[in-house]
């Protein structure tokens, strides 16, 4: 006789987990081998050219390495590790993985500049011909990346893409299909770094906006990272319903509430990255300033202030009035 198999199991068509505990987000395994393949491929390649650029005598910063390792050791941890165990049955889970995937990973790879370190680590062609560098850059520059890297477009599709994902049958057809989960993983962790790289990224690309268009697109999707949460949180629909409420767990999960605390957590993780990068681009637009300054003051020397004093005339004509002497002359009268 065929052995009795819990709703779970006939759902999900694997064992059910131990009940969720800390031990087990931390040290549960279940190996998803094409993105695990994908993520050693590249720390390999990334640790190649470090070394090669080492060899050379090219200096490069390890913090920039290990930031793309920790990048891709996140997305291995949320494709294989304690969040891929849970993440199939648990709504909330699933968010881990979501979150992880498009909010925190791309911090890390964006900071490890990848792009810089491959046109940096691989050889030129003098040839005319198009070598993996020259591909690189032709696709760094290409009209689609560039319309995927304009700041409105990257905020929007990581925003919409949420929304056509979880109230859409992508949702489901993801965890029922692992093509569609692989299409989700690659999706959502580019969306990501594209909306990053728009912030605070150092790589070559289309011209990044001002500090303070930036902060609004950030402040924005932290917003609308917001309302999706609370819009779960005080949801009274199930998504998914006929996997997640089919499940029947054995540890008395109610589906509904389980999405709900996905949701609250949505609404509050999301915040913590966000607000680290407003931190970040705060920073970086006070040392921008800075340099301006010292590029402003070193024209002065070079010019005797002539840039200032046209500025200052340029105000006094806007402004109806007469021409400003400078101080030097003010002490000769």
């Amino acid at each position: 006789m065929p052995q009795d198999v819990s709703p779970a199991e006939a759902i999900t068509g694997a064992p059910v987990p131990a009940e969720p505990t800390l031990l087990g987000w931390v040290t549960g395994f279940s190996p998803d081998v094409l993105v695990l393949t994908g993520v050693v491929s590249a720390a390999v390649v990334i640790l190649t050219w470090y070394a090669r650029l080492r060899r050379r005598g090219d200096a490069w910063p390890l913090a920039r390495v290990a930031s793309l390792l920790v990048g891709l050791g996140l997305i291995a941890w949320t494709s294989s590790g304690g969040a891929a165990v849970y993440g199939h049955i648990l709504f909330s889970a699933h968010m881990v993985q979501h979150m992880v995937l498009v909010m925190l990973a791309p911090i890390f790879l964006v900071l490890g500049a990848p792009v810089t370190l491959a046109v940096r680590a691989l050889p030129a062609r003098g040839d005319g011909t198009r070598g993996p560098r020259e591909l690189l850059l032709a696709l760094v520059h290409s009209r689609v990346a560039g319309v995927f890297a304009q700041p409105v477009v990257a905020a929007v599709n990581v925003a919409g893409s949420m929304i056509v994902f979880y109230y859409t049958p992508l949702f489901e057809l993801s965890l029922t299909n692992h093509l569609a989960h692989l299409g989700m993983i690659v999706h959502f962790t580019l969306a990501g770094y594209m909306f990053v790289n728009v912030l605070v990224g150092v790589d070559p690309g289309p011209k990044r906006p001002s500090y303070p268009l930036r902060l609004v697109l950030l402040f924005s999707t932290m917003a609308f990272h917001a309302f999706f949460g609370l819009s779960l949180t005080m949801g009274e629909s199930l998504l998914a319903s006929s996997w997640f409420g089919g499940l029947g767990l054995p540890w008395g999960v109610d589906a509904l509430a389980d999405q709900q605390w996905g949701g609250a957590f949505a609404w509050g993780f999301g915040e913590v990255p966000s607000l680290a990068l407003a931190v970040a681009l705060g920073l970086a637009w006070i040392r921008d300033d800075e340099r301006a300054a010292k590029r402003l003051d070193r024209a002065s020397d070079r010019d005797g202030g002539a840039e200032l004093e046209a500025y200052n005339a340029r105000l006094a004509r806007m402004a109806g009035g007469s021409t400003p002497s400078r101080p030097d002359q003010e002490t000769t009268r």
